[in-house]
């Protein structure tokens, strides 16, 4: 059924798992970072501290790390570490864990990690493709017209394999950030489980931003598909 800027069918039921998951992920990261945003590190180091540190004793000096207001990220066109103010100032176990964890991005630039560089280079056509997608889709389900139908769908595939890609990347940034402050002397034993577990929370998300992807694939394939029957 269709109104005005309003689209359901019965298929939207198959989002339902996802949404549930999206959810407890975003439940577990919140409740693992508030936790550990109380725990100051044992060595009282800043998040800006840990990324200058570990840049500068892998090859890396020259790689800025700056202060943003856009989230806690790695910038790869700008070989950047973009810190959150928490993260920047902070010396929580939260914000040694996440200051890591982009270092370790810019580690795997620097080696030329291939899931990272494949990430990189498929964003902006993912971009596009999550936006896009669903209007062309919505377009020939109004219209009837398949070819509309089938390019939503093969539109909104890029976009499933963009946040599939973020995966290993992901866990890989996290696995580096736990070899990188262990061997540097950055956290003590009793600090890794806390570290882990919100790097392992965070991870989480990504995997339910990628089941979420699939499983809208899976109803856009399934739209498309009762609508031809119907022809």
């Amino acid at each position: 059924m269709i109104w005005p800027g309003f689209y359901y069918d019965s298929t939207m039921l198959l989002m339902l798992p996802a949404l549930i998951f999206a959810l407890y992920a975003q439940w577990r990261v919140s409740a693992a970072i508030t936790h550990n945003n109380g725990i100051q590190n044992s060595r009282g180091i800043s998040g800006l501290d840990v990324a200058r540190t570990l840049l500068t004793r892998n090859g890396l000096a020259e790689v800025p790390v700056i202060l943003t207001e856009k989230g806690d990220h790695y910038d790869p066109l700008k070989r950047t570490v973009c810190l959150s103010r928490d993260v920047y100032q902070g010396s929580s176990l939260t914000s040694l864990g996440v200051a890591a964890h982009e270092v370790g991005h810019a580690l795997q630039h620097q080696q030329s990690y291939l899931p990272l560089a494949l990430r990189s280079g498929f964003f902006p056509i993912a971009n596009f493709a999550s936006t896009a997608a669903w209007p062309i889709l919505l377009l020939g389900l109004m219209l009837s017209i398949p070819f509309l139908m089938d390019l939503g769908v093969i539109i909104f595939a890029a976009a499933v394999f963009f946040q599939i890609l973020s995966l290993p990347v992901e866990y890989n940034a996290s696995r580096r950030a736990m070899q990188l402050l262990h061997s540097n002397g950055m956290i003590v034993s009793s600090e890794e489980h806390a570290v882990k577990g919100v790097l392992d929370a965070a991870a989480l998300t990504y995997v339910a931003a990628a089941a979420t992807a699939v499983l809208t694939l899976l109803r856009y394939m399934m739209l498309s598909s009762n609508s031809k029957r119907r022809r």
